[in-house]
């Protein structure tokens, strides 16, 4: 059975995800097979800053920038995305020009090969068809990515910027109190 693929789709938690890892995140699919999928969290910042936990990407973000937390799977590994200056130069790109950076390039190959980067501890994973469960339970929107969506400048607000940009019945969700018995 082939499933229609969600790579480069965001998806939004809604409300009813209460789970903590996943509480008002956006995630961006990286990858959605029959296997299951994965994608990384691009609002969830961490205190460390990126020039110290991946000193080979210091020369492509920012010095202040955080790693994000990509998710609760595999919290020491790392993800990196790039916004490549010729995306025909990579394997695969997930939207627009942003694409996985290949680990082991060397920093100075890779300063002139991308224009940002953004790092991230851990992703999110789901096995056979459980992705496709919490759709149907309405645990998660799904929405097309956008470059800038990886690269968000505040991403305190990235959850509610998403929600806006779809329309009325959204935008209402995104001004939704977290307790609505407080409003």
């Amino acid at each position: 059975m082939s499933t229609d693929t969600l790579k480069s789709q965001l998806l939004i938690a809604t409300p009813s995800l209460v789970d903590p890892n996943f509480r008002k995140t956006v995630v961006l699919l990286l990858e959605h097979t029959d296997e299951g999928a994965v994608g990384v969290v691009l609002n969830r910042p961490s205190e460390t800053a990126v020039a110290h936990a991946v000193p080979d990407l210091s020369d492509v973000v920012p010095p202040d920038d955080p790693v994000f937390i990509g998710g609760p799977v595999s919290p020491g590994s790392v993800i990196a995305l790039a916004e490549y200056r010729d995306p025909g130069t990579v394997e695969s790109t997930i939207c627009g020009s942003i694409a996985p950076v290949e680990f082991g390039t060397a920093p100075d190959e890779l300063v002139e090969q991308v224009t940002r980067a953004r790092a991230f501890a851990g992703y999110a994973g789901w096995g056979p068809g459980q992705l496709e469960g919490e759709i149907e339970e309405e645990a998660w929107i799904t929405q097309p990515a956008k470059a800038d969506d990886v690269f968000f400048g505040d991403p305190d607000r990235l959850w509610a910027a998403v929600l806006d940009r779809m329309g009325d019945q959204y935008r209402l969700l995104a001004r939704m109190p977290d307790d609505p018995r407080l409003n």
